[in-house]
This record gives C-alpha cells, sequence and structure tokens, in this order.
C-alpha cells in the first residue's frame, strides 16, 4: 500500500462545460462535469487541464468547489498566457480533457477550532473550498476568511452581517457565498474599493488575530494559497503569533503528476533540507518547512 495515498486518486476524464463566466480582470469560473474528480477531490486539490485538443501542455488549475451528487466541479482562473486564454474561449457543450484531482489536500485538525483562511488572487478557490469543508462541521469550527484581490472581485462584493472584533469599522464587504454560508468573511486590497480593507490581507489578518485573547489564539490554524510573497508574509505572520499554518504553492508544472520534476521546492525536513515536487509532494506544505 503507498503511503500517499493523494497519488492514487488521480482519473483522466472527459468533462463538459457546463459554463463558463467571465468577470472582469480576465477572471473565469468554469464549471464542469467530471463525476470522478468531483468525488476524490479534496480541500488543495488541483486539476491539469488540456486547455485546447491542439495545446499539449496541460495547465494546473486549483479546485474552487465540487459536488459529488452531480459530478460538477467549479474552477477560477486567470487568462495570462496563451494556453488559459485559450480555455477562456471554450463554450458550454465542449469537452475537456482534464487529469486529477492531483496533490496533498489541507488537513483540518480539531484541536484548532478557530481556522484563519487567507486567500489572494488565484489563491482564493482552495479557501473557498476549505470552507465549504468546515460549514459542513460548522457545530465544531468558527472559521473566519479573508480575501484579497488587486483586481476586481469575481463575485459582487456585500456588505456582512457579522461584526469581527478588532477590524475598522468601515471594513464591511464580504463575499456573498460566505454569508449564505454564515462564515465570516472581510475582503482587502490596495484599490481602494468600497467597505474593502485598504491594505494587504496579512495586515488584516494580523489586526484579527490582535484582537483575540490568549486562550482563543490558541485554537486558531491558518491556512492559505496566493502568490509567492503574500505566502511568505504569512509564514511569517504564523511564526510572529506561533501559529501553525499550511501554505498551498503555485508553481508552473509539465507532467504535474511527479515524473518530471520540474516543480520541486526545497523543504526543511527532520532530516534535514529535501527537495519536493509541489505536484504530488504538496501543494500543501507547512509554512515553516519552506519558509
Amino acid at each position: 500500500m503507498t503511503n500517499k495515498p493523494h497519488r492514487d486518486t488521480i482519473n483522466v476524464e472527459l468533462a463538459e462545460i457546463a459554463s463558463q463566466q467571465d468577470y472582469p480582470g480576465d477572471q473565469y469560473i468554469l464549471s464542469v462535469h467530471a463525476p470522478n474528480i468531483a468525488y476524490e477531490a479534496k480541500p488543495g486539490s488541483f486539476v491539469h487541464v488540456q486547455c485546447a485538443p491542439g495545446l499539449l501542455m496541460r495547465r494546473p488549475i486549483s479546485i474552487m468547489r465540487t459536488d459529488p451528487k452531480t459530478g460538477m466541479v467549479d474552477l477560477l482562473y486567470k487568462a495570462v498566457g496563451e494556453g488559459t486564454r485559450q480555455l477562456a474561449m471554450r463554450k458550454q457543450g465542449e469537452v475537456l480533457d482534464i487529469m486529477g484531482p492531483i496533490g496533498k489536500p489541507f488537513e483540518l485538525h480539531k484541536q484548532y477550532k478557530r481556522p484563519l483562511l487567507i486567500g489572494g488572487g488565484v489563491g482564493m478557490p482552495p479557501m473557498i473550498f476549505i470552507a465549504e469543508a468546515i460549514k459542513k462541521q460548522r457545530a465544531h469550527y468558527q472559521p473566519f476568511m479573508i480575501l484579497g484581490s488587486e483586481v476586481p472581485f469575481p463575485f459582487s462584493a456585500q456588505p456582512s452581517q457579522f461584526m469581527i472584533p478588532g477590524l475598522p469599522d468601515d471594513v464591511t464587504a464580504t463575499m456573498p457565498l460566505m454569508e449564505d454560508w454564515n462564515i465570516p468573511c472581510r475582503l482587502a486590497s490596495l484599490q481602494g474599493y468600497p467597505g474593502v480593507f485598504d491594505g494587504y490581507v496579512t495586515d488584516l489578518a494580523r489586526k484579527w488575530l490582535a484582537a483575540l485573547d490568549k486562550e482563543q489564539l490558541a485554537e486558531v490554524e491558518i491556512f492559505s494559497c496566493g502568490p509567492h510573497p503574500m505566502l511568505q508574509a504569512v509564514a511569517a505572520l504564523a511564526e510572529e503569533f506561533n501559529l501553525p499554518c499550511q501554505v498551498s504553492l503555485e508553481e508552473f508544472m509539465a507532467c504535474a503528476v511527479g515524473g518530471c520534476a520540474g516543480c520541486v521546492v526545497e523543504v526543511q525536513t527532520e532530516q534535514g533540507p529535501a527537495m519536493k515536487r509541489v505536484c504530488v509532494d504538496g501543494p500543501v506544505f507547512d509554512a515553516q518547512q519552506v519558509f
């Protein structure tokens, strides 16, 4: 038996596109019917997508939501290169060749009842996925989510019903889906959006953490995904408050199944430094091991 069971869940599916919605900032939410992936995926998993029939090199995209009952998988991505630009042109009813789910997922620990979820840019999807997992165990966890973006958010922000101690009174904007799930959430950006915190996600997180008492702080575990500099700042914040922290790394990938070793990062282990593949040894790592 393999000691890495997440490597045994990879499927190759011909997934029909159910819908593709475009948002400002070249952002897209793609919904596909991929029942095997929907059944096996966990928060932190990603898929490797053939963006167009003539484009053989696949692109890794984080999973935002799944519905195992209907077989639907939702992906949020940004069109930044030739592959994702071609993916953005694909239409409802077309079929995508998708591999997944791939990667080591996030792991919730029940001794930490206050998960802090921090997502930035296209690092938001894994945070939404883990929030949905938390929602199903809502009686146990008291999460708080912070999402950041320097382009318009891929949803219409609305004022939150939740009062969050330690945060400025004018920081009220939230993601409507989190409001529906009764999960407190706030948004951060440097672009001056109404109701959005004017600063970095880590600045807002620090205000929230500083407002907790010692017992509450001992119940916090951080989960994060986003650009590399943001994850470095999140790791530093976790160290500042002496908190456990899991991060999902974003990395360029070729095969995404551990064969090419093109996505290796240095990880500190008990045996010393080691090179680990983000695709199958991650993408989720302990923050202090990689930063």
